[in-house]
């Protein structure tokens, strides 16, 4: 079965919107306006600010595009703009959500009725139709994970039940979904990092698990294998020396990229840990790091204190580093105009960099071998007779 079948995958909170706007529309307006507007293209000279439908619709487009074009980002309350709706429109059309009538306009159809109501099983069968419980599925075996960490497994996936394979695309339809299950709360993301929430996990246990392929097996466990080894790095670190803890940061900085890593004295560093320098282009600046075991949250007065510790390392930034998470205070704190900006590590990030870098963490290699399936694929028939024509020459 065919699955993933829109690319430029929408919001549903887009399709729904454009979903009452459509109705009673004519189709040919429709497709007039989308291929008018496709068809608008910028120049380095005369650059288009898509960004301001105001300004470029009646720049741009003329008659009824224009109206239709103008009327679907007054109505949607600028929030959708027309230059982007051809994903939602092919969305639409492909999920059965609207009809043209007999004159030619678009009526919602039974389907289309429902998605516009939540309901549920329909959702649930277009959630499928698009992977998105697939996607879930992947994200619900990692704890944390960046997209570049979703895409081998997501281009799997495509290249068993889609008719898509490219690197880009399996890329794209992998952020589009992602933009979409965080939009609904089955997702959240911290800046990069992406993981499942509760009410994402209840929807993937709850969808008919699909019989596992023995590849599919095997990362399985790889993965589960991984988040053990994540949780045992956590606990090592809660348990390691004070120490020896500031001297792993310090291999984590020098793996970063930092130079001149000092680790400070236990005594009179005035609340910095260790100090390293840091390239920024031309200029090489000084930065100071304030470390704490601790599990539990980090309040303003700690970063207070490395903020005031700045000066006397002759630095212009410093950075917190914790195995807890950080108070709102903290964080409200830390860029602050006017005073020298403190970066802020929770131990989630702190593990991630960890990992990433190979600081008390080891990669090792995997290898898979598959069948190449193209090596004993049947020759079509006018590869045969070219063949035999080569042969037959060759003979001659």
């Amino acid at each position: 079965m065919t699955k993933v079948r829109a690319p430029l995958f929408p919001l549903y909170s887009e399709v729904r919107r454009l979903l009452r706007i459509l109705q009673g529309v004519p189709k040919a307006t429709v497709t007039s306006t989308i291929r008018s507007v496709q068809a608008q293209t910028g120049t380095p000279q005369n650059p288009v600010d898509w960004t301001e439908p105001d300004t470029w619709i009646p720049e741009r487009l003329s008659g009824a595009d224009a109206q239709f074009a103008m009327r679907i980002w007054q109505e949607s309350q600028h929030t959708i703009n027309p230059r982007h709706i051809y994903g939602a429109y092919l969305f639409i059309n492909d999920h059965g959500l609207l009809t043209a009538d007999a004159n030619g306009s678009y009526r919602l159809t039974e389907r289309g009725q429902a998605f516009l109501d939540d309901e549920e099983a329909v959702v649930r069968e277009i959630d499928d139709a698009e992977g998105l419980p697939q996607l879930l599925g992947i994200l619900s075996t990692k704890t944390r994970a960046m997209r570049g960490d979703l895409v081998a497994e997501w281009g799997e996936f495509l290249r068993e039940y889609s008719n898509y394979g490219t690197d880009t695309t399996i890329k794209d339809t992998l952020r589009r979904r992602l933009l979409n299950l965080i939009e609904r709360g089955f997702v959240a993301r911290d800046g990069n990092v992406y993981s499942i929430t509760p009410q994402g996990a209840e929807y993937a246990v709850s969808l008919a698990p699909r019989t596992a392929s023995p590849r599919r097996q095997v990362l399985d466990a790889m993965q589960a294998f991984n988040a053990s080894q994540r949780a045992l790095l956590r606990e090592r670190l809660v348990t390691m020396n004070p120490y020896r803890f500031e001297h792993l940061v310090r291999d984590l900085l020098e793996a970063m990229g930092y130079e001149d890593v000092v680790v400070t004295q236990e005594s009179g560093d005035r609340g910095v840990d260790v100090v390293a320098t840091v390239q920024f282009g031309i200029t090489t600046i000084t930065e100071v790091v304030q470390v704490k075991r601790r599990q539990a949250s980090i309040g303003r007065p700690v970063l207070d204190q490395l903020r005031g510790a700045l000066p006397y390392h002759g630095a212009i930034r410093g950075t917190l580093i914790t195995l807890g998470t950080f108070s709102r205070g903290c964080t409200d704190a830390a860029i602050f105009q006017g005073a020298a900006p403190i970066g802020l590590i929770d131990g989630e990030r702190l593990l991630d960099l960890l990992i990433q870098h190979e600081i008390g963490i080891k990669k090792r290699p995997v290898q898979l071998y598959e069948i190449d399936e193209q090596r004993f694929e049947e020759p079509a028939a006018e590869d045969v007779a070219a063949e035999e024509l080569l042969t037959a020459n060759g003979a001659e």
